[in-house]
């Protein structure tokens, strides 16, 4: 409803201070053009909406303008009671912090909301661990937080996937949690870069300040990280043949495939399948890993890499 868009709006601009055109589009899921009527609507009912003009404009508020809009609708309430993941928040050591915020939430809204609210806690439970979990654990995570909320420099010793340890000198802008494992992400000279905080072995907040880039979002910094690291990764197609015996629980093996084609079983039952890996280490390991219930069809290279490892398995097996 357009009501409900126009207060949408007001908040919006409330809380962001400055938005852009496209932006508020896009949060609102709605054209520039729509955009513009609607600010032309705010300013004809008395609402002192203002359009800067020039690379650094975009519509605000006038300041000290606030709206006592704060009504909350069922839905809306009811997003706000679920449960972040209790590991991460254990991480971040603000797990008591967000259940004192979450009993102060409850005593705020009105006791007609008050049962839904804890039918959500009680529905609803997010969980990022995996079945097998082994934590990840750094002594420097609280520094990486102290040094990202006061923009401070920190001093890191980084141990590189290949096992070499590098000092550097960086901007910590952020954390990020892909699942249970954190990143730090952080700019270094005019670079932005993605560190696995595991590696992080140790971590000094320096006395130099750094002045963080005012454009800089986030999540919108993952978002196409991850879209270019995985546009980047290898890959390597296989062409195989699956015993029915395994066909169940072949995508429920814990290994790295990107995806898993089926076709239709052949005369012996058998079925075939393109399987895509990120390697072709990981496609010999994981073929070796069925025994005799994987028929390797194409590629050539991987048929011979597989026969190889198979040849060295036995050499290693002792019959004395």
């Amino acid at each position: 409803m357009r009501a409900d868009r126009l207060i949408a709006i007001l908040l919006l601009l409330q809380n962001k201070g400055k938005l852009t055109t496209k932006e508020l589009a896009e949060q609102l899921e709605v054209t520039p053009r729509t955009v513009h009527r609607d600010m032309e609507s705010l300013s004809a009912s008395g609402i002192p909406v203002v359009a800067d003009r020039g690379k650094s404009g975009g519509w605000r508020l006038l300041e000290k303008y606030k709206t006592n809009l704060t009504g909350l609708k069922a839905n809306e309430l009811k997003s706000l009671f679920i449960s972040p993941s209790v590991q991460l928040l254990s991480d971040l050591g603000i797990t008591q912090d967000w259940n004192d915020a979450r009993e102060k939430l409850l005593a705020s809204i009105p006791a007609s909301f008050h049962q839904e609210a804890l039918d959500v806690w009680d529905r609803i439970h997010v969980d990022t661990s995996s079945w097998r979990q082994s934590p990840e654990k750094t002594t420097a995570f609280r520094t990486l937080q102290e040094a990202i909320w006061e923009e401070r420099k920190l001093q890191i010793l980084y141990e590189r996937a290949d096992g070499e340890t590098k000092e550097r000198v960086v901007n910590p802008l952020g954390l990020v949690a892909k699942g249970s494992t954190w990143y730090l992400i952080a700019s270094v000279n005019e670079d932005i870069r993605n560190y696995r905080i595991s590696r992080i072995t140790s971590a000094v907040k320096t006395e130099d300040a750094f002045t963080r880039p005012a454009d800089f979002n986030l999540a919108q910094y993952w978002e196409s990280s991850t879209k270019s690291f995985m546009k980047a990764l290898p890959t390597c197609e296989t062409e195989v043949e699956l015993s029915p015996s395994i066909v169940p629980r072949i995508k429920f093996t814990g290994r790295f495939m990107q995806n898993i084609k089926l076709d239709a079983p052949l005369n012996d039952r058998w079925v075939p399948a393109t399987i895509c890996f990120d390697t072709e280490q990981e496609a010999a390991e994981f073929i070796l890993g069925f025994s005799n219930q994987v028929r390797v069809i194409r590629p050539e290279n991987l048929k011979q890499k597989v026969y190889e490892m198979a040849k060295a398995v036995v050499k290693m097996v002792d019959y004395d």
